[in-house]
């Protein structure tokens, strides 16, 4: 029951912790002799050091809610501060002899005075805020000096068989008070007439708590079979929604139960404190089980924690021992306040609760540490069950444990060292240490449950079903919800609520940044001007893109350019105002910023040249997306010019990073600068070919080829006496040289049709072969063949042997020539 009072009261804590911040002026008055005679009181009490834990919490609170006053008037007058400062500095500093005009220093007077008058309130503001962070330090230390204190201290020794008989007699003694107060209220009279009169609320409650309790399950099965009719199978929504509702509804009936007994007016004042306090204890056995279904229940596949060799029974009967251990704490806590038991008293009833709830921890880790050969039997034996079996084992799905090993290791040590120092009288540090782990690993265990119902939703929505749970959303869901998790895990530890809010308002105050403060407040004021700026930037960019800039006549280089020139703008204005309007003092920065910029000079200076080529890029524009380029030996298609580099995507689909850099200071062939590009087409004619024919059959098919300009016109070039050809060139200039290879292609195609027309012969490469040893080659042929196998340049028997040559590559010059065949011998 208290770990429900203590979450309950951190978020009433940091929820006033946020609303002192935008405190009005208003409630910022501050009575001076007020504040003085609680400094006065606070400095007496602490000096005594009598008060108790409640008393001084209750004067920290007055006094935190001073020191929220102090920091609204110690910035009151900031703005008029700084507008009289920087009149000042508009004067300049004063003379140092002292002649100055009579108005400029009547002047200055006038400000100087308005200046300390409002600075007056601010600085004696000050003074009592740093008085009151040192009054709150102050009681800080002393109630965890205490807390140190009592956590350390030693009771009597619960194993000494000597307290046995008296912690039974008064655990024995704590029921017969019980029943006695419920004898003597049955004995009255206008008890039992009211009991009576009260009889048809009371039954009707009992049955419709009975009938919850018992059918809340079913029915909210019956729930989930309705829901799942709207779709989402696979990403485990509606599994999830039914078993809250296995939970909820029981928890209702409970609390109709307990109602009625209240109604009855039998039960005395123990009885009054066991029934408000049943129903925490109800909702802690029902979170268990409820946790427990989600981290190993099989039955819809929704199981996080794998197990092989433990039976369904085992892993509830944990679970169900963990909860009702921590029932049991709360019963023993309830009853020994209530009796008012002494210190060796209660060890004696504690002693049990804290060796069963360690070894419940201890098994339960057991079971969360499947090994290798358990989570691979896990996957066999799902593969082969029936899924309509409630007690086939699930799919191994990745335990909750396995990424907290520290915790794991943490929560074994605790389970065995908390009996122990349970049993040798240190009760407090045992308990201090084994229930917050117990809560902690609910805590942890709740937080994942959502993160996959969150990530569920998430697939539902977007139609990925299961595979959502890999997905960066759910990862960035379970971060937010392990930083959601912290300050309850630091609560359960023993941190005070006080620590909590005194982390919140300084971490709403901010931190000091070479003189500027910056809170987060200041941080998400920022972030939200920028995150609009550039969400305009990029929309203004796409309506320019798309709309207005494709009417105009630039081309589509300049364009892009505009574009990108657009969104640099836009970006730095944006942050630019954001700073502005965070109200983020950058003057205060200036020496730090500059030791940044040496920084940034030497370590990103290829950074910095790369980025100022890309805004000489898209400002002389040389280069532009959809270019044909050529650059360092790497040729293709400008495809995109980002801050850093330029990415080109070559002829073979494949993309190219150029530096910014490499295009400004390096050699570029650019082939589309302008539209128009000449292709150089060569061919060969055999010698004896009449070339001014050939010349004037060239000219007409580069004439013909409507791709090729007028002017300049087409031009042959007899280039000269090739070794095997007379070679001639057509140089054409056509109308975009993205077409040269069709072009080309075209063009051969219409010289090698009308040469063939024309009877103009393409000759090839012709070589002349002679013979160096005849005589040798005539006796190797008459020379029989000594194998049955044929051999190279030999004929197979009973067919005429050919002769064999050797061949001698070099060309005679004398002999021979262009009509001369391939291959002739001599």
């Amino acid at each position: 029951m208290l770990i429900f009072k203590r979450l309950l009261a951190v978020l009433s804590l940091l929820l006033w912790a946020t609303l002192s911040v935008a405190q009005s002026a208003s409630d910022a008055t501050i009575d001076p002799d007020a504040w003085q005679a609680l400094v006065s009181r606070a400095e007496t009490v602490l000096d005594a050091d009598r008060a108790s834990d409640d008393a001084l919490e209750s004067m920290r609170a007055e006094i935190a809610s001073y020191r929220e006053r102090f920091a609204d008037a110690r910035d009151e007058n900031a703005t008029r501060i700084r507008t009289l400062q920087s009149q000042l500095d508009a004067l300049g500093p004063a003379p140092e002899d002292g002649e100055e005009a009579p108005a400029i220093a009547e002047t200055r007077a006038q400000l100087q005075d308005r200046l300390e008058e409002l600075r007056a309130p601010s600085v004696v503001a000050e003074a009592a805020y740093n008085e009151a962070n040192g009054l709150i330090a102050e009681i800080d230390a002393r109630l965890r000096s205490r807390q140190t204190e009592e956590l350390f201290t030693r009771d009597p020794i619960p194993i000494n068989p000597a307290l046995w008989p008296d912690a039974w007699r008064a655990v024995v003694g704590f029921v017969e008070d019980t029943i006695e107060e419920t004898q003597r209220a049955l004995n009255n009279e206008v008890t039992r007439q009211q009991a009576v009169s009260s009889a048809p609320i009371i039954t009707f409650l009992l049955v419709l708590g009975a009938f919850a309790i018992l059918r809340g399950r079913a029915l909210a099965g019956r729930l989930g079979d309705y829901l799942r009719s709207f779709g989402g199978a696979g990403s485990g929504v509606w599994t999830f929604v039914v078993s809250l509702g296995r939970i909820i509804i029981p928890a209702l009936g409970v609390l109709l139960i307990l109602t009625a007994l209240k109604v009855t007016g039998l039960t005395g004042m123990r009885g009054n404190a066991i029934l408000n306090a049943m129903f925490h204890w109800s909702l802690i056995l029902l979170a268990f089980a409820w946790l427990g279904e989600r981290l190993y229940d099989t039955r819809d596949g929704e199981g996080l924690i794998p197990y092989a060799s433990h039976t369904k029974a085992e892993i509830r009967a944990t679970i169900w021992t963990m909860a009702l251990v921590l029932v049991f704490k709360d019963a023993a806590d309830l009853m020994i306040g209530l009796e008012n038991m002494d210190a060796a008293v209660a060890s004696v009833i504690r002693l049990p609760i804290v060796v069963v709830g360690g070894m419940v921890l201890f098994r339960l880790i057991t079971i969360s540490r499947p090994d290798r050969s358990e989570a691979e039997a896990a996957t066999d034996s799902a593969s082969v069950e029936d899924d309509d079996d409630p007690d086939a084992v699930s799919s191994v799905r990745s335990s909750l444990f396995r990424i907290m090993p520290p915790i794991r290791t943490a929560a074994q040590i605790i389970a065995v060292a908390a009996p122990l120092a349970a049993a040798a009288g240190y009760m407090n540090a045992a308990e201090a240490a084994l229930y917050p782990m117990m809560w902690t690993l609910a805590i942890l265990a709740l937080a994942a449950v959502l993160q996959r119902f969150i990530a569920g939703i998430y697939g539902y929505a977007t139609g990925q079903g299961d595979g959502a749970m890999d997905s960066l959303f759910a990862v960035l869901t379970g971060f937010i919800l392990a930083a959601v998790c912290l300050p309850f895990i630091a609560l359960i530890w023993g941190v005070r609520d006080s620590d909590l809010g005194e982390l919140w308002t300084r971490f709403l105050q901010g931190m000091t940044i070479g003189g500027a403060q910056i809170s987060p407040v200041d941080f998400l004021t920022f972030l939200l001007v920028f995150v609009l700026g550039y969400g305009l930037t990029r929309l203004f960019q796409g309506a320019m893109k798309s709309s207005l800039l494709p009417k105009t006549k630039i081309d589509p280089g300049g364009q892009n350019a505009i574009v990108s020139g657009i969104g640099y703008l836009g970006i730095f204005l944006a942050g630019l105002i954001a700073v502005t309007s965070a109200g983020i003092d950058l003057s205060s920065l200036a020496i730090i910023a500059s030791a940044l910029t040496v920084g940034i000079g030497f370590g990103l200076q290829t950074i910095v040249s790369n980025f100022v080529s890309g805004i000489i890029l898209l400002i002389e524009r040389p280069v532009a997306e959809g270019d044909w380029i050529e650059v360092a030996g790497t040729m293709g298609i400008v495809k995109d010019i980002s801050v850093r580099a330029t990415r080109i995507e070559t002829f073979d689909r494949t993309d190219v990073i150029v530096p910014n850099s490499d295009l400004i200071s390096g050699s570029v062939t650019n082939y589309t600068r302008t539209p128009t590009g000449r292709v150089i087409i060569a061919v060969g004619v055999a010698y004896g070919s009449d070339t001014k024919k050939v010349e004037k059959i060239l000219l007409e098919i580069a004439e013909d080829h409507p791709m090729v300009v007028a002017r300049p016109a087409p031009f042959i070039v007899f280039q000269g006496f090739g070794a095997d050809a007379l070679d001639f060139e057509i140089r054409v200039i056509i109308r975009d040289v993205g077409w040269g290879l069709q072009v080309r292609t075209e063009i051969n195609h219409a010289i090698a049709e009308r040469f063939a027309e024309e009877g103009i012969e393409i000759p090839f490469a012709q070589r002349d072969i002679w013979l160096r040893n005849p005589e040798a080659l005539a006796k190797d042929h008459a020379r029989p063949d000594p194998g049955p196998a044929p051999s190279a340049g030999s004929s197979s028997a009973g067919s005429k042997p050919e002769p064999q040559w050797e061949l001698d590559a070099a060309p005679d010059a004398d002999s021979g020539g262009p009509d001369d065949g391939p291959g002739e011998a001599r």
